[in-house]
């Protein structure tokens, strides 16, 4: 029989897939606890969270929810970046710690019930965030409008000028 931590793990792990779109698995065999304080630091700013559960457990759950269960991605020491809604804010903060210290590796993921390869979990990290695309739209749009309300208040700033050239030259 199972030891109760095991069913506990197996709970919060449940818990931790039903309150998120998805996760990345991470290498993160080598870093120091600071090293490990400060991921987990930048991945909650951008969002997500990072937790360390046994591989076994996270298999359990993965078929649990009947989810791609990623038997080649669960090996070795992993910790896994479970995000909210923008998958995108985690995976940049991943992609920065890993490019400063050198010591983790993304292995793959789940996004929307989908399973991802390495290199697609890492392709995340070169998508605009969500505040960039809004930002994006918010300019597509106004952009034209601004456009427009240049080329209807021509007519009426010429006439404006004009009537003021008058009154400029009639007082003088």
């Amino acid at each position: 029989m199972p030891a109760q931590s095991k069913f506990d793990m197996l709970d919060k792990v449940n818990a931790s897939l039903e309150a998120s779109k998805g996760f990345y698995v991470i290498d993160y065999r080598g870093i120091t606890v600071k090293e490990a304080q400060d991921l987990r630091r930048a991945i909650r700013e951008a969002g997500g969270s990072m937790k360390v559960y046994k591989n076994n457990i996270v298999r359990i759950a993965l078929e649990k929810a009947e989810l791609p269960t990623l038997e080649e991605t669960l090996v070795g020491t992993c910790a896994y970046v479970f995000f909210d809604s923008d998958p995108v804010g985690p995976a940049k903060a991943i992609k920065e710690f890993a490019k400063t210290s050198k010591k983790t590796e993304v292995l793959g993921g789940i996004a929307d019930g989908v399973a991802l390869t390495a290199e697609e979990a890492k392709a995340y990290a070169e998508l605009p965030s969500y505040e960039e695309l809004m930002a994006k739209l918010v300019y597509v749009i106004a952009a034209p409008m601004r456009g427009l309300m240049t080329v209807t208040n021509g007519p009426a700033r010429g006439l404006a000028l004009a009537a003021k050239a008058i009154s400029e030259k009639q007082a003088a």
